[in-house]
């Protein structure tokens, strides 16, 4: 009897044949939004693991929705080449289904890479303003952001709808929608940073009301065959922010407009945020969504043994475990976890010897 890790699943209308996801991690590493080689070994190397899907990075909808100068974009026919040289490589060696996360980092944007310090880039660095629902500092030291008008939530939106476009012809399998970690679509979210006194700020319903409008005009431009999913912050870790319950709610919204499934992650909203962090942290929050919507959940969040997995899909608590960093630690995480399971799952041709081969330590 198979492991709940590798029984399979469906999500919307694409089957997945095992409930292992490598999740989203930004490489800091394209040219003006251009994928380079970098990327190239990246992903190929991950879609040898094992997993039955992985997520491309965070990718910007326009030059200033990157995180950083360094981030990957989808809105010029230069990034699309190149995305789509990637993404036709990686079909070669591997099975994998490949996702793409759609995001625009709002006022996290026009950051410095992770390695080279914290905060926001300074005007001699090619730093840029950045926008908001609200002209709210992300934190002391941040510049402020410029308050979005009508028109430019307008010119975002269709930034999406164009980039989803892109990503049709770039062949991915799977769109996901970033609306988690303090980037754009969460700032309307959470009332830490939305503090709009029109028809988008106040209620949570009118919070609401733009990710949605992003969200119904980027599943209109993206093939009814293909999934979606949203990811969404289940809580703000801060007082008088985005909770649990709100978080119930959105998903249940976003079910509502035809989306797949629900990305559970958390905080990252605020600077000052109070985490509590711990072993599988944030399974709870995908646990209530998936049993108080119904919608299908993948669980993120200090997730790393086999045993995590299982116990996390055989309580039913999710429909898919993402992991990032164990993946970037043992890119092979799926590949050992079929071997200490007993689950016969063969490694490519190339590698076929291993098949046979019953290493004393892995």
């Amino acid at each position: 009897m198979a492991s709940r890790l590798f029984t399979p699943v469906s999500i919307g209308p694409i089957a997945l044949t095992n409930r292992v996801t490598i999740a989203a991690m930004c490489q800091y590493s394209a040219v003006e939004g251009t994928m380079t080689d970098w990327h190239m070994q990246h992903l190929a190397n991950l879609a040898l693991s094992g997993a039955s899907m992985m997520l491309i990075e965070a990718t910007g909808v326009v030059p200033e929705g990157r995180i950083t100068l360094w981030c990957t974009g989808l809105y010029s026919d230069e990034n699309e080449t190149a995305m789509k040289r990637v993404v036709d490589f990686v079909r070669t060696v591997s099975p994998i289904r490949i996702g793409l996360q759609l995001n625009h980092a709002g006022r996290k944007a026009s950051a410095h890479r992770p390695w080279e310090g914290r905060g926001a880039l300074g005007s001699g660095e090619g730093a840029w303003t950045t926008v908001a629902p609200s002209a709210v500092p992300l934190a002391p030291g941040w510049p402020t952001p410029a308050a979005l008008d009508r028109s430019g939530m307008a010119e975002i939106r269709a930034a999406y709808i164009a980039a989803a476009r892109r990503a049709a012809r770039v062949g991915v399998d799977f769109l996901e929608m970033h609306s988690t970690h303090g980037y754009l679509l969460s700032e309307f979210l959470s009332p830490l940073s939305n503090r709009r006194d029109d028809a988008y700020g106040g209620s949570l319903e009118n919070r609401m009301r733009f990710p949605l409008e992003v969200f119904d005009a980027v599943r209109a431009a993206w093939p009814a065959a293909r999934p979606m999913s949203v990811r969404i912050s289940a809580v703000d870790w801060f007082p008088g922010g985005h909770g649990p319950s709100d978080a119930v709610e959105v998903a249940r919204a976003f079910r509502a407009h035809g989306c797949d499934a629900m990305d559970v992650s958390a905080g990252q909203t605020v600077e000052d945020q109070r985490p509590v962090y711990g072993r599988l942290f944030q399974t709870p929050f995908a646990d209530r969504i998936r049993h108080d919507v119904g919608i299908a959940t993948m669980a993120v969040g200090n997730i790393s043994s086999y045993t995590d997995v299982n116990t996390i899909l055989a309580a039913g608590r999710a429909d898919l475990c993402l992991l990032a960093r164990a993946h970037l630690w043992d890119p092979y995480w799926t590949r050992h976890a079929a071997y200490e399971l007993g689950w016969p799952l063969r490694w490519p041709g190339q590698y076929a010897t291993l098949d046979r081969y019953r290493p004393r330590f892995i």
